[in-house]
């Protein structure tokens, strides 16, 4: 790829568990913080769970999920209550992404675009459909009735494209755990076609609205317990939590001639599925996933020996940790890896799984890695995935922050059930870049509760 097709990262912003900005989750993850919230014997008891062992208290928690500014985005209280906590997320996350570019969308004639993936709307499912509090006697107002219609994944690229103004294309994608990664695939692949001149590209998730934590099934893919190890021989599964984030992207050459401050470039990107090339439609594809980096590799016209950091797919689960090394080896091996050259790594240990998010959210710690120079520890990790030889591949995994020395390359992957794979390629920003603002941007949102009451306990 020229330099005429790479793409900067000019804005990035998050709200994930134990951090409520970039900063914050930069520091939890160089000081190896754990956010995956446990609960005690006392608040299961209140909420009529079980303390006997068969329910794993842990889930990546976000804070003040129940708060929103509504007045900022235009909504009533009415709206605002009714209003997905995913989309309230994203709404923000989005604001805060292109304060951080330095962007205002009124002004400028900049064509914006918005490519953003959510998950399940489990806020209607639980919270609203059947509760006697949010259907009053007699026809639905229309603020309700929109409100509840809009609540959907359909609609979140659109919400915030209404909300601030924004004329560029618009875009659902739902690819599950791989969707923000595909959003920022297609935003870049949108900004070299012309079709906007930035784009935001994210994904929120609300996993839970409520829940302590889940009960573990045997063979699943939940952690027996509630310890997310990635790539480690004692893994058993994954812990869920509850964020969103967003970068900001333009295209290098009009981010450079526009003065404004560049984290850090993509460089190559693709996506793929599995196809029917795996054991089950819940199953990971060893080839899929090795042709997925190949060809961003390809699209990069990098060579795999130069890539010093791979921020995984991880989630912990002992049959998918051991498909994305081997098909990692199988890319990086063809194109020149030297053993143990790179080091892999996942953020899930420190958030939980993020679901919708997780992609975008691996997305910024690596451009953070690629700028600052620093590999974060993988949490929890002790000794390799028996299944693999580790040090037989091109890979290692550190339970320790790494100092990263220049020129610094990086990859990041993504993997949804139902087989479409991501992986974007991460390069250091120029030397021309602009300096960073002297300055933190983030409009202090004025939050308050918005939130109707479940009609029963043990909502998930």
């Amino acid at each position: 790829m020229s330099d005429d097709d790479l793409i900067a990262v000019v804005g990035m912003a998050c709200r994930v568990p134990g951090a409520p900005d970039v900063a914050a989750l930069w520091r939890n993850l160089l000081d190896g913080v754990d956010a995956v919230r446990r609960s005690t014997p006392a608040e299961l008891a209140a909420a009529g769970l079980p303390a006997d062992g068969t329910y794993v208290p842990a889930f990546g928690w976000l804070d003040a999920l129940e708060d929103f500014d509504a007045g900022r985005f235009g909504y009533s209280d009415t709206e605002a209550a009714l209003l997905d906590p995913q989309h309230r997320i994203f709404l923000e996350t989005a604001w805060h992404a292109l304060e951080d570019a330095g962007l205002d969308p009124a002004r400028g004639q900049a064509q914006i675009g918005v490519f953003a993936g959510c998950g399940v709307n489990r806020y209607l499912r639980h919270h609203l459909l059947g509760n006697p509090a949010v259907k009053p006697a007699g026809p639905l107002p229309d603020d309700w009735d929109d409100a509840l219609a809009g609540g959907t994944s359909d609609y979140l690229p659109t919400r915030v494209a209404y909300a601030l103004g924004l004329t560029g294309p618009a875009v659902a994608v739902q690819t599950a755990c791989s969707s923000s990664l595909v959003a920022v695939c297609q935003a870049a692949q949108s900004l070299l076609d012309f079709r906007c001149d930035v784009a935001i590209a994210g994904g929120a998730a609300v996993v839970s609205t409520g829940q302590l934590g889940y009960r573990h099934r045997p063979g699943g893919t939940w952690a027996a317990d509630g310890v997310c190890r990635p790539y480690d021989a004692d893994a058993t599964g994954q812990v869920f939590g509850n964020g969103g984030g967003a970068v900001v992207l333009k295209r290098l050459a009009d981010a450079l001639a526009d003065g404004d401050h560049v984290h850090g470039v993509l460089a190559g990107w693709a996506v793929n599925n599995d196809g029917a090339a795996r054991a089950g439609f819940s199953v990971p594809g060893l080839a899929g996933q090795a042709a997925v980096v190949a060809e961003a590799l390809a699209a990069a016209d990098w060579d795999a020996d130069g890539v010093g950091f791979v921020e995984g797919h991880g989630s912990g689960t002992p049959v998918g940790d051991a498909i994305e090394i081997e098909a990692l080896t199988r890319a990086f091996r063809a194109s020149g890896a030297r053993p143990g050259q790179c080091v892999l790594g996942s953020m899930k240990p420190n958030t939980g799984n993020l679901d919708a998010a997780a992609g975008v959210l691996g997305l910024i710690k690596t451009v953070l890695a690629v700028r600052d120079g620093r590999i974060p520890p993988t949490l929890h990790f002790r000794r390799p995935h028996p299944d693999v030889d580790l040090a037989a591949t091109p890979f290692t995994v550190s339970a320790e922050a790494r100092d990263w020395p220049g020129p610094r390359r990086a990859g990041v992957s993504s993997f949804g059930l139902g087989g479409t794979n991501a992986h974007v390629l991460v390069g250091q920003a120029p030397g021309s870049s602009g300096p960073p603002r002297p300055w933190q941007p983030g409009y202090a949102f004025q939050r308050r509760r918005h939130w109707i009451e479940p009609v029963a306990a043990g909502h998930a």
